[in-house]
This record gives C-alpha cells, sequence and structure tokens, in this order.
C-alpha cells in the first residue's frame, strides 16, 4: 500500500494526452479527449498500486483521492486500472473513476504536451497530489 511521501514523476507522451483517439481501437469507437495518467511498473510494485485484478479493491488499493497542484482537479476520485500483461494484479494508470475525460480536460487546461512530465505524490495512504511538471 502507499505510504505518505510516496512520489514518481511520469513524462508523458501522444498516447496518454489523447488516449481515446490516439490508440489502435481494437474494442470501441475512438472518444475524443479521454486521457490517463501513466503508473510506471516499478512504481505500481514498489508502491503496492493495483488493480481490480487484486484480491482487495476500493480506498489505497485501486482507488485514491486526488487533487491537483494547479486546483483544477479537487477531491476526484482516482482509479489506478489496466494492467501490462493479462491478469497482472499491478497497475499500469490512473483515470477519474467513470470519467475518461476529466484527466483530458485537466491536460487541456494546463496546455500540457508530450513536453511535461506530471509528478504524483502520496500525501497519505489515499490522497493524492498531482502536479504537471
Amino acid at each position: 500500500m502507499a505510504q505518505a511521501g510516496n512520489t514518481y514523476t511520469v513524462s508523458l507522451k501522444n498516447t496518454h494526452l489523447d488516449w481515446g483517439e490516439y490508440r489502435n481501437p481494437t474494442n470501441r469507437n475512438p472518444i475524443k479527449g479521454e486521457a490517463y495518467i501513466p503508473i510506471p511498473k516499478r512504481y505500481a510494485e514498489e508502491f503496492q498500486i493495483f488493480n481490480s485484478n487484486y484480491k482487495k479493491t476500493g480506498w489505497g488499493f485501486n482507488l485514491f483521492n486526488a487533487s491537483s497542484s494547479d486546483g483544477f482537479l479537487q477531491n476526484v476520485p482516482l482509479l489506478a486500472q489496466g494492467c501490462t500483461n493479462a491478469g497482472d494484479i499491478y497497475a499500469k494508470q490512473f483515470s477519474v473513476q467513470g470519467d475518461l475525460k476529466i484527466i483530458g480536460d485537466w491536460y487541456k487546461a494546463c496546455g500540457v504536451t508530450p513536453d511535461h512530465s506530471i509528478r504524483v505524490e502520496f500525501i497519505s495512504d489515499i490522497d493524492i497530489k498531482l502536479e504537471v511538471i
């Protein structure tokens, strides 16, 4: 389980900024505005950030309370999801629970491009502060 002080910074790519259209849609039509925050595998393992394949879900396992340093995001439910290999228990990305467009809206409001990075800082085992760098 993540702890206060756990932090990582990740460089963004086009696929993170425009997930809804950039990816190769094999199971649904493209959706403009969808985006996510990547979780590098090493940090998912080190900080115990799980997806729904894990035996436990909910706050501190795959659900977190997130705010951004610029104030755009305030106490949004951030869901850890996806995996790099089928059945893996470690998450590969964060998105707002139930809305893949909110992160995209934040990126757009901040003028985020692939030249930017996101800093993810755990303030507690369930609270995250996000910052565009």
